[in-house]
């Protein structure tokens, strides 16, 4: 694997060794000094056209826990602003010296042009309402280390709830989970579903109560306003009593069953209860994971084989 765009690059072996892979980095992290020299020389470079808090710093944690060299491209303070063009931007970028691009753009489709001007390893960090290959590994990885998952995913029932149309989330959460083996039930307004769902292998109920005793995983997402063009629903409220996880709902969910969201939330909206009350909520432990499976993510493209069971000042 040389890119990681999109679901669709990875097959179910690769998927899950990517799983395990994590597993691996997660004892990392559980250290002391959670370092190790595994990507020593290699430089990583974050390249975010739209606003990032958590994908962002989880990428540059990763980074230099894994002893990469980071550089953070700030669009706001670039020669972008002076009329350069994208390609001139990654083209000069890999001139000094550069094995990875984290791209995150507004447009879809940008990772793929990015990797025809350049031989470093483009890794998607969310492209328009496309793909975000990198939150669907770690909510698999989350769900797989909270419900003590050993193989595939088989058996499994997840519920996504909300602004489908709008998220990239939610399309590659359905690639990888349903390549997985799970079944995956779709939940929202007709007005924020996708004109078509062919070929996506799922399930679709305009009734959260319809579903919500019977899944192991709620996951819950944002309603992306910034994104519509239109109004979609009548109201935020009546999303919210139709589609939000009230006290009541949340009290009918399985005693196993997890929340889950990939961030940032609308408190009131889609999430009406505090999540720290929730048993079953594991939001941050999708932050946490992040940092792991993005370590794996990039060991994987970038690495030798070699230092991933080193401290950063020797072997153990």
């Amino acid at each position: 694997m040389s890119h990681l765009r999109s679901i669709a690059d990875l097959d179910r072996d690769r998927a899950l060794g990517l799983l395990s892979l994590a597993d691996s980095m997660a004892e990392i992290n559980a250290r002391p000094i959670p370092k190790v020299p595994a990507l020593r020389g290699r430089t990583v470079v974050s390249l975010f056209f739209e606003d990032s808090t958590r994908t962002r710093l989880s990428f540059e944690t990763a980074a230099k826990r894994l002893s990469a060299d980071t550089m953070n491209f700030s669009v706001s303070t670039s020669s972008v602003n002076k009329g350069e063009s994208l390609r001139d931007t990654i083209e000069t970028i890999t001139a000094m010296g550069v094995d990875a691009f984290v791209v995150r753009h507004k447009s879809t489709g940008v990772p793929w042009q990015i990797s025809r001007w350049t031989d470093a390893s483009i890794v998607n960090a969310g492209d328009g309402w496309h793909q975000h290959p990198t939150q669907a590994l770690l909510d698999a990885f989350t769900i797989r280390r909270r419900l003590s998952v050993t193989g595939d995913f088989a058996g499994l029932h997840v519920a996504i709830v909300g602004d489908i149309k709008h998220s990239r989330v939610a399309r590659s959460d359905v690639q990888l989970l349903t390549l997985l083996g799970a079944k995956v039930t779709l939940v929202a307004p007709a007005s924020l579903l996708p004109p078509s769902l062919e070929g996506w292998g799922v399930e679709v109920s305009n009734s959260l109560d319809a579903v919500i005793d019977r899944i192991d995983v709620l996951y819950l997402l944002r309603m992306q306003m910034e994104r519509q063009e239109q109004s979609l629903v009548p109201s935020l409220g009546e999303y919210s009593v139709r589609f939000g996880l009230t006290e009541s709902r949340a009290r009918r969910l399985q005693s196993h069953a997890l929340v889950m969201h990939p961030g940032p939330m609308n408190r009131g909206v889609e999430i009406v209860v505090d999540p720290a009350e929730l048993p079953g909520s594991a939001i941050l432990d999708q932050v946490t994971n992040g940092v792991s499976v993005r370590m794996a993510v990039l060991f994987d493209l970038l690495g030798s084989g070699t230092g991933l069971h080193e401290t950063s000042g020797g072997a153990l």
